[in-house]
């Protein structure tokens, strides 16, 4: 049933009540932090693409379209060098900004546009600001109906992002908990005024980093519920150690540690320096929780510890990749891997689930149909002499 009457808000006054909406959420644990941020960078993009002054209750669905082609045009602003080391980016995506009419910053200069991915997570972002909209009566009809653009295909994952064979996970995981000989003295690092300073001796990073490793590999966590975790969210029942880890939506699942991530966890808490009152688990050298762009340069430090046989680059959410695609090409029950991945639907692990090489032809070497032909041809094979 259509309103009576259209409350004719601009789409800056709009965007800013859904925004302030959506960050009141993470208060009640319905969605998280992180969710609610990149629902607010999408809504503050839509509204300098449609226009902040115009009415929303005016947008149709071309209008719509105009606006996610211009931020499929958009280069993305988080490739911060060209290949003369220019930063771009952030000027040609002015050029997107004023309105549908005016230009929409195209790919200008050769730079790359949105991924597929990203495309498609700014239309749901889009398309749930517009489903608030006509609930809250500041329009008479969603455009999103009317929209016709969509996203590529994605293609198939970015190489850093598939699952990691079986050799390449067992050699970052041996790299892990074999660390390189700490130097004899600290380590110099750059602060962020650029004066170097000596790492404290009593940081023993290479221990967290494999706790890291081991955690991210065998676990799969989110890395956002990596780096959120505090030393209180790991716990002992019956004699097995278990993560309560905190997920989106304010959902939590309690997982219990491979003896060997147990083992990595406890080395770990006997050297870890955290100063007075410090609940995260992991710190950095400063002896400040880990950030989410340290976890990668965690990754990597330990990747060029492996055999470069076995050595290929991966990202956080590649192991993640990598812990669904194992765990079930082993046989684990789904429902087991969706609890442990922190996913409400079954369904939800298809992104997870890469290929490996030889997996079919495994799977059908060993047929379960045929198991009990090919052992009933053996003992005939064995028969064969005295017949």
């Amino acid at each position: 049933m259509l309103p009576v009457q259209v409350n004719r808000l601009t789409v800056q006054e709009a965007g800013d009540r859904y925004v302030e909406l959506v960050r009141a959420k993470t208060v009640t644990g319905a969605l998280s932090p992180a969710t609610a941020e990149v629902y607010a960078r999408d809504v503050a993009t839509f509204v300098r693409l449609a226009g902040p002054g115009r009415v929303l209750d005016d947008l149709t669905g071309e209008d719509v379209d105009a606006v996610l082609l211009a931020f499929a045009r958009k280069p993305d602003e988080r490739r911060k060098n060209d290949g003369q080391g220019n930063r771009t980016g952030k000027d040609t995506a002015k050029g997107a900004v004023g309105g549908i009419g005016g230009s929409t910053g195209g790919s200008a200069g050769g730079s790359a546009g949105q991924s597929a991915a990203s495309q498609a997570r700014f239309r749901r972002s889009v398309s749930a600001l517009f489903r608030h909209a006509t609930s809250a009566g500041w329009v008479h009809l969603d455009p999103m109906a009317a929209s016709s653009v969509r996203a590529r295909e994605r293609g198939g994952l970015r190489p850093e992002r598939r699952a990691l064979t079986r050799e390449q996970a067992e050699g970052l995981i041996e790299a892990a908990g074999s660390p390189a000989a700490p130097a004899t003295a600290p380590p110099v690092e750059a602060t962020g005024s650029g004066v170097a300073r000596r790492r404290r001796a009593d940081q023993r990073t290479e221990v967290r980093d494999a706790l890291v490793v081991l955690l991210l590999t065998t676990l799969g966590p989110r890395v956002s519920e990596l780096v959120r975790a505090n030393v209180e969210d790991f716990y002992t029942n019956d004699g097995v150690r278990y993560w309560r880890i905190f997920g989106k939506g304010g959902r939590t699942r309690d997982v219990p540690l491979p003896d060997a991530v147990a083992s990595a966890l406890d080395a770990y808490l006997e050297v870890r320096a955290g100063g007075d009152g410090e609940k995260a688990l992991l710190l950095s050298w400063r002896g400040r929780r880990l950030a989410r762009g340290d976890v990668q340069a965690v990754i990597d430090r330990v990747q060029r510890q492996v055999d470069p046989g076995r050595r290929r680059a991966v990202t956080p959410h590649g192991l993640r990749h990598t812990t669904a695609t194992h765990l079930l090409a082993d046989g684990t029950d789904m429902d087991a891997v969706r609890r442990v991945l922190g996913h409400s639907d079954l369904s939800t692990l298809g992104r997870y689930r890469d290929d490996l090489p030889g997996e079919l032809e495994v799977a059908m070497g060993s047929h379960p149909l045929l198991r009990r032909r090919r052992g009933r041809a053996g003992r005939d094979d064995q028969a064969a002499p005295d017949a």
